[in-house]
């Protein structure tokens, strides 16, 4: 059973089975800070690396297991040392590696019930058999839990999946939120966000260029939807109005590659921060789908 804490994030106590092994790679992570790593972010696939200094959690694993591996490899991380696999909903981009690392690696996979039933709905192994995780946690969102030395806050997230949730990360005494895939900014996120050191926050799509884009009209019709995707200037919203300024960065992930560019990303986030003087100590960065991003430490 996962080790619960309230939904304020008081009261966690302990460390989870899967977190910090005390063999193998323990005397490197001694020595890491917090960091996080946006390994991919897109409509083809989307995997963060979350690091403290005793544990590893990967956030997502919409790459293949190969795919995965390769990017981890690159950053120095050993796939068997991961603490477990943190799931935000079901859709392809965000799954599509999880069956076949957590299989081949013995990782714990962590996701909801509706989740878990969604997923193995949707997906089948090589023999034609529903998807299975060999060592599966559920959580409820609004129920935080722990693992090695991270504690883990779900949050919901409205989208069109069936139990989609945002993450936030307390540990070493920082805090680092995780909200992508959502339609718009509902007031139990912007509270999720305030105080974070760092932010993963999606910048999905440009309102013109998706208006005027390939996608048929039912498409365009769901990503624009309170249950689709969040748009450059629905996130300049929330910069401009709800955020605390207390992010050393912002990182603006999911950037459509049809309906976006970095540029109008980046300049529309910048120019909600621009009128916000005091704020704009926040430095922004752009995730990016074919490579990942720095590790940003914190």
């Amino acid at each position: 059973m996962l080790a619960q804490m309230g939904a304020t994030g008081e009261g966690a106590v302990g460390f989870e089975a899967g977190g910090w092994n005390p063999g193998g790679d323990a005397d490197m992570l001694s020595d890491v800070s917090v960091s996080l790593t946006v390994l991919a972010s897109g409509s083809r696939g989307n995997s963060s690396l979350l690091s403290s200094s005793r544990t590893r959690l990967l956030v997502d694993c919409g790459l293949s297991c190969r795919e995965e591996c390769r990017r981890l490899e690159a950053q120095g991380i050993d796939p068997a040392g991961l603490a477990g696999i943190l799931i935000t909903h079901e859709h392809a981009d965000h799954v599509n590696g999880v069956h076949v690392m957590a299989k081949r690696f013995g990782l714990t996979v962590y996701m909801t019930a509706p989740t878990h039933a969604a997923w193995q709905r949707q997906f089948k192994d090589s023999a034609g058999n529903r998807v299975q995780a060999g060592r599966l946690e559920t959580f409820e969102a609004g129920k935080g839990f722990v693992v090695g030395d991270i504690e883990v806050m779900p949050f919901t997230i409205p989208h069109d999946a069936a139990d989609p949730v945002g993450f936030r990360f307390t540990t070493e005494g920082v805090r680092v939120a995780y909200a992508t895939d959502l339609g718009y900014m509902p007031q139990n996120v912007k509270e999720q966000l305030k105080g974070c050191a760092g932010m993963v926050l999606e910048s999905n799509h440009d309102l013109e260029m998706l208006r005027g884009g390939p996608y048929p009209w039912a498409v365009k019709q769901r990503v624009m939807s309170r249950v689709g995707h969040l748009s450059n200037d629905a996130l300049a919203e929330f910069l401009g109005t709800d955020y605390d300024g207390s992010a050393a960065f912002v990182v603006l992930a999911h950037l459509s590659e049809q309906n976006n560019l970095p540029e109008l990303a980046r300049m529309t986030a910048e120019r909600a921060l621009g009128e916000r003087p005091g704020l704009f100590a926040s430095r922004l960065l752009l995730a990016r789908q074919d490579e990942p991003l720095a590790p940003l430490t914190l």
